[in-house]
């Protein structure tokens, strides 16, 4: 059974304080956490505040006219609402929460950082949505979810990024109006957990600079008119088949594909100096844009920054080496691993 979750309004200002004392309190937990009785906290929707109110008429009324039948609805009300309170509270006591991870995206995407919810008592979690916490405005509750027994249920939470580099996951709720909508129930959760965010990739496509190959023994042995195995690569819409690495599939579950470079191919090397732009930034955009462009050519490349050197590859590992160079280029030690 399913409710939409509605935040309370009538008492927005009260509710805000209550939340800045809570958040205070909140400490960051490597996870996972299970949510406890007394971190639990409750509150009157709007449809509450009615429902109390009109349970209120009610009583005056009966009192007013001493009507017995008047006195016994009221009160089978009263009691149905305490039920109902007290249901909403356990239903999302006990909940086990743990970090997902998130996946790397470029600035201005959005980061979706995941949350496994698993069962942590005798019976199961209903109607149950996930949400930054206020001190992340703009972010509403998430559809809501069911916590079956014996097993797990994943929540996403989007966040904007705007600029390069970690960012760490701010604090979140669970919450929770199940069964009638009359009571909000919610916890405030901080799990140890970031997301990679890579620089925005520059808008135009310039040519990326494009050196001669190394005269090397090995390159000039290659020059036999064979291809050279340069790795493996995850498979992509529009690979042929018999460039699949079939003997690997039993073991990885899922298709990889073999790269081969011409030795005769041109190189990349790539360096800040090379980069056109006003500053730094528009410098790491337009690097990260070679980056997926020589990717896709299948043209070895290799990065030179200040601070840090990735040397010629190809594949899905060597981008994402560079491009985390780039996100991190000018971060502190500490926040570079």
């Amino acid at each position: 059974m399913r409710f939409r979750l509605r935040r309370p309004r009538p008492f927005q200002a009260i509710q805000a304080r209550i939340d800045a004392w809570v958040l205070a309190r909140v400490k960051q937990q490597p996870g996972p956490v299970t949510i406890p009785r007394q971190r639990v906290y409750i509150l009157p929707t709007r449809f509450g505040y009615g429902f109390g109110l009109l349970a209120l008429v009610m009583l005056l009324g009966s009192m007013n006219y001493t009507n017995s039948m008047g006195f016994a609805l009221t009160f089978l009300i009263g009691a149905l609402g305490l039920v109902g309170m007290h249901h909403t509270h356990a239903n999302l006591a006990g909940v086990e929460v743990s970090a997902g991870g998130a996946a790397p995206v470029f600035a201005g995407e959005s980061a979706r950082f995941q949350l496994q919810l698993r069962q942590h008592g005798r019976r199961p979690h209903y109607s149950i949505a996930a949400a930054w916490s206020r001190a992340t405005p703009g972010r509403p509750l998430g559809p809501p979810v069911d916590v079956p027994l014996e097993g797990t249920v994943t929540l996403n939470l989007a966040l904007p990024t705007e600029r390069r580099g970690w960012h760490p996951a701010p604090i979140f709720s669970i919450a929770s109006e199940f069964p009638l909508g009359l009571f909000h129930a919610w916890t405030l959760i901080w799990l140890r957990q970031r997301v990679l965010v890579y620089p925005t990739p520059a808008a135009d496509h310039l040519p990326p600079p494009q050196q001669a190959p190394a005269e090397t023994g090995e390159a000039e042995a290659a020059r036999s008119g064979q291809d050279r195995f340069a790795g493996l690569r995850g498979y992509q819409r529009g690979d042929t088949l018999n460039t699949i690495h079939w003997k690997s599939l039993p073991k990885l579950q899922q298709p990889v594909v073999k790269q081969f470079d011409d030795p005769q191919a041109p190189e990349s090397w790539l360096t800040l100096d090379a980069a056109p732009g006003v500053d730094l930034e528009a410098r790491l955009s337009r690097l990260t844009r070679w980056v997926l462009d020589l990717d896709a050519r299948g043209t070895p490349y290799g990065l030179q920054l200040p601070d840090r050197t990735v040397p010629l590859g190809t594949g899905d590992q060597h981008r994402h080496r560079c491009l985390r160079a780039l996100a991190l280029h000018g971060a502190p030690e500490a926040m570079a691993t």
